[in-house]
Parts: C-alpha cells; structure tokens; sequence
C-alpha cells in the first residue's frame, strides 16, 4: 500500500523520518565493522582500522590501569606479546611495573618495557632512571621510547624541535647501551607531525592510529606495530587495554623475537653490528 502523505501532518513527518534514520544507524553499527559496532575484542571500534583485527600478531601495552592481569590466560587466548609501562621522567616508575614483568615471563609471554620521555628532566637523568629501574634481560623485547607531547602531566614545557631531537638520541642511545638492542620508537601523530617527520631513525617505529591506517596519518613513515585501539578487550584482563598489531607473518615475527630488529632492516643494519641472533 503507498502511503497518502497528504494527509499527514509535517511534525508526523518529520517525525518519522527522523526514527527512519536512526534505524538506519543502528543497523550500520550492529553490522560489525562500522564505527562503534559490535567488533569482538574492541568496545569502540572503528571501520578505518578494521585490517588491523585480522593481522596474524597481534599484541598489548599495558600500565597501572590494568589492575591484576592474568597474563598466562591473556597468552594462552593468542595475544603474541605484552609492552608495559616501566618508567616516566627521571623519577617515577609505574606501581604494577615488576610485577607485570614477572606475570610476563612466568607466562612465557614476550614482553617489552616502555620509557614515557618527558620535557621537564634531562635526558641524562631520564636515561639514569631507567637503567637503574629496567632489568636488562636477555630474552626481553626492545625497550620503547614513548614519545609525546606531556598535555596531561604537570610539565608543561614544550621544547624546540632541535631540543626535543637531541633529547631522543640521548635517550635512544642510553636505552640501547643497556639493554644491547636498538629501542622502538611510540609516537602518536601530532608528536610525529611537530618532531619526527622527515628525520631519519634505524630504530622501528610503532604508531599510534585508531581511526585510520598509518600511512594514511604518518605520511608513509614505516611501521612495525601499529596501536589500533585504546578501547581493546582481552581474556585475562579486566579493563580495556590498548591493542596492538604487528606488521608481518608468523615467519617475520620469529625473526624479530631472534634479532630484535624489523626484518625489513636486518640487512642494511647488520653490518653496523646490530640486530645479531639473540642467544
């Protein structure tokens, strides 16, 4: 039957093309994949990062705000690898630090510790912090160096971007001399945009972009492990967790685990005495 519109009132109408719409809407969301649907493994997801979900490795970060995990069930469930906050500035180490990094090891969970750099310290301290504070162990991923501009801590200063460059190396290098392995790099795009696009760094990168893929926000700079979400849901863990990918396959996650190094890199960084077979 085709409806006699001209008998029913414009708020009728308006009314109910309004409830159309948003029928509309909650179909596309219950679809899975759109935005904010109902995705396994993410409670906020987004259509932009959707390749992401299917990667081969896939992996966490976690911190303070994950209270207790039960990192040999988070294992077991297929996540590759754990990166955990380990210290920030030259003087606080995150409260759960040690024992993450215990729950990691006694889950056979590969697990990497992050520095969070901060603009109101030297480097030199910052690099003393973490040494005194970062077990150097053999079998532990690359240390990270989280990257970012401090807009929600008590430092409010904002160095030049020649001061900030000088600060990573510094830092960069220190972290490598401990722990024998070229750090990873965890930038988010508007540190990338204001600091590191255009300069040159040995060290894998891992992005942050949670409604696009990386090279659509980071201008083609190459990645090894792409954060997709802030809002992931894992077994073993309690409260959303950060959810990470790695770039490549089985075979190249191997070989990472054995260098510490992309597998894309091994060849140009080998000579330089780097990215040598972990023993």
């Amino acid at each position: 039957m085709i409806a006699d519109w001209s008998k029913v009132s414009p708020s009728a109408m308006f009314k109910s093309a309004a409830m159309a719409a948003l029928m509309v809407a909650v179909a596309a969301c219950a679809s899975g994949g759109g935005l904010y649907g109902a995705v396994p493994g993410d409670n906020r997801p987004h259509a932009g990062v959707d390749r992401a979900r299917a990667m081969p490795i896939q992996g966490i970060d976690i911190a303070r705000y994950q209270s207790n995990p039960d990192l040999h069930t988070t294992y077991a469930s297929g996540i590759h690898f754990v990166f955990m906050k380990a210290t920030e500035g030259k003087d606080y180490i995150d409260p759960n630090f040690y024992a993450n990094w215990a729950r990691a090891k006694n889950a056979g969970m590969p697990r990497g510790a992050y520095h969070f750099m901060t603009w109101c310290s030297l480097a030199s301290e910052q690099a003393a912090w973490f040494i005194a504070n970062v077990p150097n162990d053999p079998d532990a991923l690359p240390p990270v160096l989280d990257l970012e501009w401090n807009n929600h801590s008590s430092c409010k200063n904002k160095p030049s971007r020649v001061d900030a460059l000088e600060k990573i190396r510094v830092m960069l290098a220190a972290m490598e001399a401990h722990t024998g392995k070229l750090p990873i790099i965890y930038t988010d795009m508007t540190f990338h945009r204001d600091v590191l696009e255009g300069e040159y760094f040995p060290n894998a990168f891992w992005l942050r972009s949670t409604a696009a893929e990386p090279h659509e926000r980071y201008r083609g700079r190459p990645w090894t492990f792409w954060q997709w979400t802030q809002t992931g849901v894992v077994r073993g863990i309690r409260e959303e967790v950060d959810r990470n990918a790695f770039y490549g396959d089985q075979n190249d996650w191997i070989n990472f685990l054995l260098t510490g190094c992309d597998p894309r890199a091994v060849a140009a960084l080998g000579p330089g005495g780097r990215c040598r077979i972990q023993k």
